[in-house]
């Protein structure tokens, strides 16, 4: 069983430097498989070899900025059945979310199956993040540190209809060096997302536009349900709110900031009742 995808990099000359362009051809690989058996056996690959259950494999390479075609190849019997559980659309949600969260960026509102398949991963899905950022995401990288070259990576429906799952440049590669902050501030936040197995989820601050990743500042199991509650109910009064309309909340976090001083991820340390 295949799935048909395709890195592109955006050059402009349809052309790439060699080195630098298979490390990110590596990257997108690895990131690809190690999500997709981490989804579909439930456990987090160590080693990627070519014995392995889930496989990538290259295929042709096209004219329009640099694209390389490649498949992912599904091996094992087990993981084909599971495949064809979860389906396309919504394995094509896992893998834009994973993608996407290892560099701390949103995605499209996930579906309910999408949304409950991450879940279901529990503590594996921020250990599985964590992982993508040691190695896999660095590589995919290469060329935007170098070049400056944008980097997307797209699930291919047929020749002439490409979906995006996900979008890389300098400012995303720059999420992988981030610093935590020492000293703890406070925010007035609404919840928008919120992993209930993890703790992890995206936040607005008030008076901004755009969502921030967040999570808690120790193991999620040993925060009070006093907390917990807060933020889920916090998240399910704002649903189907306008924004003008939204309800925030009062918490005490420590900022994760790149090097330009722009936050990615709060993580909480302490909440404040009204």
């Amino acid at each position: 069983m295949t799935v048909d995808l395709d890195v592109v990099i955006d050059t402009p000359d349809y052309s790439v430097e060699m080195k630098s362009g298979l490390k990110t051809l590596q990257g997108s690989s690895d990131a690809v498989r190690t999500i997709s058996e981490t989804v579909l056996s439930g456990h987090i690959p160590e080693r990627k070899t070519f014995k392995g259950k889930v496989r990538t494999l290259l295929k042709a390479s096209f004219d329009g900025s640099y694209g390389q075609i490649f498949t992912l190849d599904i091996i094992d019997q087990e993981l084909k059945k599971r495949y064809r559980e979860i389906g396309w659309v919504v394995f094509g949600e896992i893998l834009s979310y994973f993608l996407n969260e290892s560099v701390y960026a949103d995605t499209e509102r996930l579906s309910d199956a999408a949304r409950v398949i991450i879940e279901d991963l529990g503590e594996k899905a921020e250990d599985l993040n964590k992982q993508l950022r040691i190695s896999a995401m660095k590589n995919l990288h290469d060329t935007s540190y170098k070049f400056n070259y944008d980097v997307k990576i797209r699930f291919r429906k047929n020749r002439d209809e490409q979906v995006t799952l996900a979008k890389f440049d300098r400012s995303t590669g720059s999420t992988l060096t981030a610093k935590l902050d020492r000293q703890v501030t406070d925010i007035v936040a609404a919840i928008t997302r919120l992993n209930i197995n993890t703790g992890n989820g995206r936040l607005q601050i008030q008076g901004e536009d755009e969502t921030t990743a967040f999570g808690f500042n120790g193991e999620y199991k040993q925060i009070v349900l006093k907390a917990k509650k807060l933020l889920s109910d916090n998240l399910d009064t704002n649903n189907g709110l306008e924004d003008d309309n939204r309800i925030y909340v009062r918490l005490a976090a420590r900022p994760l900031r790149i090097r330009d001083g722009k936050v990615v991820k709060y993580f909480i340390t302490s909440f404040y009742e009204e």
